[in-house]
């Protein structure tokens, strides 16, 4: 059982028609709080907003993220209403069954509550989740605004939020709008993280009295909080300096005044030891110490259990009056739990001066069994004072929500979940240790979910008595919706009451466990090249079809988890999904995966191959007759040509080009669709070399080169030098006689 401390921020704001006056100054006060703490390590893990009107509230809108919150701060518009009391808490209901346990929850409204019945629910909320809630009022104040709207109930008035906010540690401050800027210091404070409480003390009526309280080493940050009228204090230190409350800057701290409360922040150079303040008024007040520090504590009440595996289970609701009781204690030191010692472990009144301590038992690891032999009567709190071994100094520590007891018990058990368009019924159990009688039932959820509660029960003085409620979930609900559901036990005249705070979840039943079955219907031809360079230009394609089966809850989704390819189907609704995927030879591989409602997955798996890797043969068949002139200069008047059968195998693809590479001439070609491709190739004798290329469908290349000779000439004669000499004398005489017979 470890510290679970929470840093989620909710906000649930009024946004009727008469807080358009104020609804600009908390939208500012709220967005100042976000960019103070954004990118700080106190940065909220989540925000939430809430906002209310009458008679509309919500939704919850939950993020992490701080500019998401501000935009959707900023769509907040004051409109509606009308009469005066608006849904104030069922904005904060929604708020606490959403919001993680030990949330910082704020509310801004300027009207009383016309939900006011919700009261012992919030409060049982606010018990069991621990969360802090703090209320701020604008307007004329509570009493002008009572008038105005003629509600004389007392019920129906800003007590009630004075009340729930001291119940879970929170604060209830009264303001104008011109002052809910001030109160931006006072929300930073209670949204800090490792926030913890040193003391919280309230009187009603108020009187004049000393409240004493240790400051250890630990502690930063350190400020007090006083809610009230008309009243003076004294702050001391252990030196014995003093400070009241009208020195707004003093030497033990500031003192700072938003509407009914004062913020005091303790100098930095505080003093450790015993502390003392002295509070004067006959009005109602309320204190509270605060700081950061990293030793804490927390507590839940258990009870024992049995079985095979025995041990401690959280009691929900209210311990049982004038009974023993066990606690389990969590506590955290700055170095571990090894870092602090517990002293004592004591329930303390929040009202009164009852103290009840108790005995402790290490559990190992920071936990504590503590045991009282009674529960004090009224409100009360846990008190935890140590030693800190890292300083060596004494601490205090106290819860923050507020605890009080009741002679009545009321049990539930949740065993199994709900179901969409089904009724639910959850039988649960009333007992007493007091007089018996018609005890008054009442049960809420938080998603409105139709009830049927029986109204009363009858249980036996110091008996117990059964009933059972039914919910009714709606057929459109999501499976694992959660719902909140409350039920409260009031006795007879309203003399005692208790809470249990349920979690049910909503989750349809799973009758499909067979995955969607997929079929490959066919495979496009494959033209995918060998040379993995030239995938790009060929294509393939898929084609399957997918079905859930006659049982199956239907395919919810489609798609390819491996290949680089586009994927269409027909449309998800219908029985058979038709799907077809297309990609290149670069993406070989395809993983079809469909997902049914039930979320059971089945996958389609297919690698087409390349299966022709042989290139197009060539064959010369013959060369017209070359009658190509020795000199080129003549080459233009004689011609050749070249006939070629061409053929890419029983095998192969089909020829898709033929084109030649070298020469010059003109190429021409029966249809590459034939096995056989007859080619003629036909040039002049300037161009004694030509070379074929054919390319397959699957990127295979084949040649066909052939080159001719040029033609030789006339024969040539060889002459010795004797022969020579005679034919160039016969020569001579020859030409000589002819000059003479001229």
């Amino acid at each position: 059982m470890g510290i679970a401390r929470s840093s989620v921020v909710a906000f649930v704001i009024d946004t009727t028609g008469s807080m358009r006056d104020d609804i600009l100054e908390a939208k500012s006060v709220v967005n100042e709080i976000i960019d103070s703490r954004k990118g700080t390590q106190d940065e909220p893990s989540q925000y939430i907003l809430v906002p209310f009107n009458d008679p509309e509230f919500g939704p919850l809108i939950r993020t992490t993220n701080p500019d998401v919150m501000k935009t959707e701060i900023a769509k907040l518009k004051a409109d509606g209403g009308g009469d005066l009391p608006e849904m104030c808490l069922s904005g904060l209901q929604l708020a606490l069954t959403g919001a993680p346990a030990s949330s910082h929850i704020f509310v801004f409204t300027d009207a009383i509550a016309k939900d006011i019945a919700l009261g012992d629910t919030i409060l049982a909320l606010i018990r069991s989740t621990k969360s802090t809630v703090s209320f701020f009022m604008t307007g004329a104040g509570a009493g002008a605004r009572r008038r105005r709207s003629g509600v004389e109930s007392r019920e129906a008035t800003f007590e009630t939020y004075k009340d729930l906010a001291l119940a879970s540690g929170g604060q209830a401050i009264g303001v104008t709008k011109e002052n809910l800027p001030q109160a931006t210091d006072v929300i930073i404070d209670s949204s800090t993280s490792a926030l913890v409480t040193v003391l919280q003390r309230a009187r009603n009526p108020g009187k004049a009295e000393t409240f004493s309280f240790l400051l250890d080493e630990s502690l930063n940050n350190i400020t007090i909080y006083i809610t009230g009228k008309s009243l003076t204090f004294t702050l001391k230190n252990p030196a014995g300096v003093t400070q009241k409350q009208n020195e707004v800057n003093g030497e033990l701290g500031t003192v700072q005044t938003v509407g009914n409360l004062f913020r005091v922040r303790l100098a930095s150079n505080k003093q450790t030891g015993l502390w003392e303040i002295s509070m004067n008024s006959n009005q109602p007040y309320t204190l509270k110490v605060t700081g950061q520090s990293t030793i804490a504590f927390i507590y839940d009440f258990v009870e024992t259990f049995e079985g095979p595996h025995p041990g401690y289970a959280l009691i929900s609701g209210r311990p049982k009056a004038g009974m023993p009781a066990m606690l389990l204690v969590s506590v955290l030191g700055r170095k571990g739990p090894a870092s602090v010692k517990v002293a004592n472990v004591a329930l303390v009144t929040v009202s009164g001066l009852e103290v009840v301590g108790g005995t402790l038992e290490d559990m190992g690891n920071g936990d504590f069994l503590v045991t009282v032999t009674k529960v004090p009567a009224g409100e009360f709190v846990v008190l935890l004072n140590g030693t800190d071994v890292v300083s060596s100094t004494v601490f205090q520590r106290q819860s923050t929500t507020q605890m009080s007891v009741s002679k009545v018990t009321i049990k539930a058990v949740v065993d199994r979940s709900m179901e969409p368009g089904k009724t639910f019924t959850l039988p649960f159990t009333v007992m007493t240790d007091a007089t018996g009688g018609s005890y008054k039932i009442s049960a809420r959820n938080d998603r409105d979910f139709k009830m049927n509660v029986p109204g009363s029960i009858a249980v036996t003085t110091g008996g117990n008595a059964t009933g059972e409620l039914t919910i009714t979930v709606p057929a459109n609900t999501p499976s694992g919706t959660d719902v909140t559901l409350t039920i409260e036990a009031v006795a007879p005249g309203a003399s005692d009451s208790n809470y249990a705070v349920l979690r049910l979840s909503v989750v349809t039943k799973v009758t499909d466990f067979t995955p969607p079955q997929c079929e490959v219907v066919s495979v496009s031809s494959v033209d995918c090249p060998a040379d993995p360079a030239f995938c790009n230009s060929a294509f393939w394609q898929l084609s399957a079809n997918l079905t859930d089966g006659v049982n199956g809850t239907g395919i919810t989704s489609l798609t390819h988890r491996q290949g680089v390819g586009s994927l269409t189907h027909t449309d998800l609704k219908q029985t058979v999904v038709a799907a077809a995927f297309n990609a290149s030879c670069c993406s070989l591989t395809v993983e079809l995966v469909a997902v049914d409602k039930a979320m059971n997955v089945g996958t389609c798996l297919y690698t087409t191959k390349v299966t022709d890797v042989t290139p197009p043969q060539c064959e010369v068949v013959s060369v017209s007759v070359v009658d190509c002139p020795a000199d080129p200069a003549a080459c233009s008047s004689a011609f050749w040509q070249l006939s070629a059968n061409l053929t890419d195998g029983v095998n192969g693809t089909g020829i898709a080009s033929l084109t030649h590479l070298q020469g010059i001439g003109s190429l021409t070609h029966t249809d590459l669709k034939q096995m056989v491709v007859a080619a003629a190739f036909n040039a002049s004798c300037c161009s004694l070399t030509v070379e074929l290329e054919a390319v397959d469908k699957a990127m295979n290349v084949g040649t066909c080169r052939f080159s001719i000779v040029r033609n030789a000439g006339p024969p040539s004669i060889a002459l010795s030098l004797p022969l020579l000499v005679c034919l160039l004398v016969s020569a001579f005489f020859t030409t000589s006689l002819r000059d003479l017979l001229i």
